[in-house]
Parts: C-alpha cells; sequence; structure tokens
C-alpha cells in the first residue's frame, strides 16, 4: 500500500494537481483567496470533505447502484459540508458570515466530485482517504499561496496584520476578482512552465 500511496501522493500535489492541470475548483479561488484566513478555514473545510467523502463513497462502493451512484456521492459530500458549515457557525461565526454560500458552494465543487468517481468508487477505503486527502492539500496549497500574495498586494496585510508600512500604495484590483484569475494565471505559468518539467522533455 505504500509505495501506491506515495505515488497518488506525488500526482496530486504535483503535476495532476486538479487546479493547476485542469483548472477545476476556482470558484473558491475567486471568491475568498483575498483574506488569507479565509482562505485556510475554507482549505480546512474542503480537505475535510475530500477525505471523508472519498473514504465513505469507497466503503460503499459495493452496494451504491451504478445509476443513483452520482447522487448518493452528492449526498454523501452534502453530508460532510453540513458538519464543517454547522461547527464554523458555532466556533468561527464571523468567518462563517464572512464565507456566507461559498462554505454551501463546496458540495458542489468538481474536485470532490470528480475524485469521488473516478478513484474511490474503485478503490479501497484507505487508497480513498489518502487519495481525498492529499488531492484537498494539493488544492489548498494553491489557494494559500494566492491568498498570500492577494492579501499582501491588495490591503498591505498578512493574516490582517499591516507588513507593509505607509509607502506601500494598495493593487486594489488585487482584492477583485481580476486578481484571483491573474495570481492563478502567473502560478501556473510558474508551477507547469519552470517547477514541473514537460512529460516529453522528462522522457527524453
Amino acid at each position: 500500500m505504500a509505495p501506491e500511496a506515495g505515488k497518488i501522493t506525488l500526482a496530486n500535489i504535483g503535476r495532476e494537481n486538479p487546479v493547476f492541470a485542469q483548472i477545476l475548483g476556482i470558484c473558491s479561488t475567486l471568491a475568498v483567496t483575498n483574506v488569507l484566513e479565509n482562505t485556510v478555514v475554507m482549505c480546512a473545510g474542503l480537505i475535510f470533505t475530500t477525505s471523508l467523502s472519498n473514504t465513505t463513497v469507497s466503503i460503499l462502493r459495493k452496494w451504491i447502484p451504478p445509476r443513483i451512484r452520482m447522487m448518493v456521492s452528492t449526498l454523501i459530500i452534502a453530508f460532510y459540508v453540513i458538519v464543517v458549515d454547522l461547527v464554523l457557525k458555532a466556533y468561527l461565526p464571523e468567518i462563517s458570515r464572512q464565507l456566507g454560500a461559498y462554505i454551501g458552494l463546496i458540495i458542489t465543487n468538481c474536485i470532490i466530485m470528480g475524485r469521488a468517481e473516478a478513484f474511490a468508487l474503485n478503490n479501497k477505503p484507505g487508497l480513498s482517504f489518502i487519495d481525498g486527502f492529499t488531492s484537498g492539500i494539493g488544492y489548498a496549497y494553491v489557494l494559500l499561496v494566492i491568498a498570500f500574495f492577494r492579501e499582501l498586494l491588495g490591503s498591505g496585510t498578512v493574516w490582517g496584520i499591516s507588513v507593509m508600512g505607509d509607502w506601500w500604495v494598495n493593487w486594489s484590483i488585487m482584492v477583485m476578482a481580476p486578481g484571483a484569475f491573474f495570481m492563478l494565471a502567473v502560478f501556473i505559468w510558474i508551477v507547469k512552465g519552470m517547477i514541473i518539467p514537460d512529460t516529453e522533455e522528462v522522457k527524453k
């Protein structure tokens, strides 16, 4: 199991990361990455949901009729998202208010549904948990990097603490949706163009 887990981890965090490999799940990128604190909470909720929904789908995979598998997967994902939403409302009400409907939109995040359909329905619970967890980690670090720079450049702060001083003129576009598109594009360019070598080059 260990070699398989290692391959899954490297794939989900590296070249096959669904955010910059397939440009999936960018709704929350646009919505919450202007503030680092909110992004951390959103990422934690998504990792929790992806990990446990993958595991649950895998456990039930032999009893889920093929014709309703997507409906069942959606209900499972919705259950864990409701848990996240209730916990946030109970313990972090201000962040819950700021995130608003975007917590609920985790249910429709194509990364979670994609991993449930492509992996959890065909693999054992242990591997499915690892796949869900590492997919969430791969998604999270992309959002956290984007959020760090958007908050820094757009507000001159990191985690709400001013770090740029009076000399800095905030780039207001960075706290708007175009800033998220720009930072995501830059991130994808750096990762795919400079850090991760092209598949053909690796073969050579």
